[in-house]
């Protein structure tokens, strides 16, 4: 209570990882509680998740009634702002195999509970960790929905990271990974995660999954992180994403702070921050994440240069111009864009001060509704009026 009350002192908000699906098998907790299974089902097939762990069984009322209880318990005593429910595709699917049948208990404590939570507390956030095609996650209950406010994006983060892990001359072959997520985007209200799951048991961390030299790594990350930031939709990185780490996450130890001393590491950390800044600076953004008309690809199919544009509105006049080179090579590119006269660039990944090789575009003009740029290999521009 005191650390989250230390935080929100400072403005942070707390989103608490919650477990409503499984529960641990120790004796001194909820497993064969009083001897009989009283929180976990009769049926043994539906007892036990593939984790070892025992399911909870929300057909029976008291077990529904616990769970919903313990939500409404973080967030009235201890002041939480959201909760992330892990493994929902275990709630909507037996054992959260999409080929099973759908589980219609798990379903309904998703509807109870959210919509009950949501009338109780309307200004906290529930997020769902869903790896299914499952529809109207992030709609209302009284529609049809399951009542969350967001969704993870698990589709944007294996394709994203599937692609930095190939080889640039390789990347032509893979072109549709890194726009296949605006096919489906606006189905739900999706967050984009690089999450801890990402960086642990031997998944290696994330400038560790690049392909190439360490500078190749970094420059391809910062592109990645920018990519991330401004495509529609929310956004959520795990610690140490930001400094380069490349010891994977362990709980017993704290970040690798010292990385900082390193250029290159320091380099990544100020340009997270850098576009941390402009995406709080510029509501094209993040104001119109789920309005279709905010977002337009510009160049979407230039497979053989690697090559990706999209175009981003807040809908008052204000449009950002997005373009990535995830190439081995320097590109000349000419941008299409809506209307003549002079351009800047806002941010560049390229820049020596992120240890690019500064190859950047100043004194931008067109009266032919196309920009001429020069791109670095493995990196990003974000483009707006002057």
């Amino acid at each position: 209570m005191k650390f989250i009350d230390a935080c929100h002192a400072e403005n942070i908000g707390i989103i608490l990882d919650f477990v409503p699906v499984h529960f641990v098998r120790d004796f001194y907790a909820l497993h064969i509680y009083d001897g009989s299974f009283l929180f976990e089902s009769d049926n043994e097939y539906d007892r036990y998740s593939e984790w070892g762990t025992a399911l909870f069984d929300y057909t029976k009322p008291h077990v529904l009634s616990f769970v919903k209880s313990s939500v409404n318990f973080w967030i009235e005593k201890y002041h939480v702002d959201g909760l992330r429910y892990d493994a929902v595709a275990n709630l909507i699917y037996r054992h959260g195999h999409t080929d099973d049948a759908v589980n219609d208990s798990g379903i309904w404590f998703l509807k109870n509970t959210n919509y009950t939570i949501q009338k109780m507390h309307p200004d906290v956030m529930l997020f769902a960790e869903d790896s299914t095609n499952y529809t109207k996650v992030t709609a209302p209950v009284e529609f049809g929905g399951l009542g969350f406010d967001y969704k993870w994006d698990l589709g944007f983060m294996n394709d994203t990271i599937n692609y930095i892990k190939t080889p640039p001359f390789e990347r032509r072959n893979h072109h549709n990974k890194m726009t296949f997520s605006m096919s489906y985007f606006y189905n739900d209200l999706f967050i984009l995660p690089y999450s801890h799951d990402e960086v642990v048991h031997g998944k290696k961390t994330m400038v560790d999954k690049v392909f190439g030299s360490q500078q190749e790594q970094f420059a391809t990350i910062r592109a990645l992180y920018t990519f991330q930031f401004t495509h529609p939709g929310k956004k959520l990185n795990f610690m140490g994403n930001e400094l380069g780490e490349y010891l994977e996450w362990r709980d017993e130890k704290e970040l690798g702070w010292n990385l900082l001393t390193y250029p290159i590491h320091d380099s990544l950390h100020e340009y997270v921050k850098a576009l941390h800044k402009l995406y709080l600076e510029q509501p094209a953004l993040y104001k119109s994440d789920y309005n279709s008309t905010s977002f337009r690809w510009i160049d979407a199919d230039n497979k053989n240069q690697c090559i990706y544009a999209y175009r981003r509105s807040d809908h008052s006049g204000k449009t950002l111009y997005m373009v990535f080179n995830f190439s081995g090579s320097y590109q000349n590119y000419s941008l299409k864009v809506e209307q003549n006269g002079a351009y800047k660039e806002l941010l560049n990944s390229d820049r020596d001060i992120y240890s690019g090789s500064n190859c950047i575009n100043s004194g931008l003009y067109t009266t032919n509704y196309k920009l001429p740029l020069r791109l670095a290999p493995l990196s990003s521009v974000i483009i707006t009026t002057e």
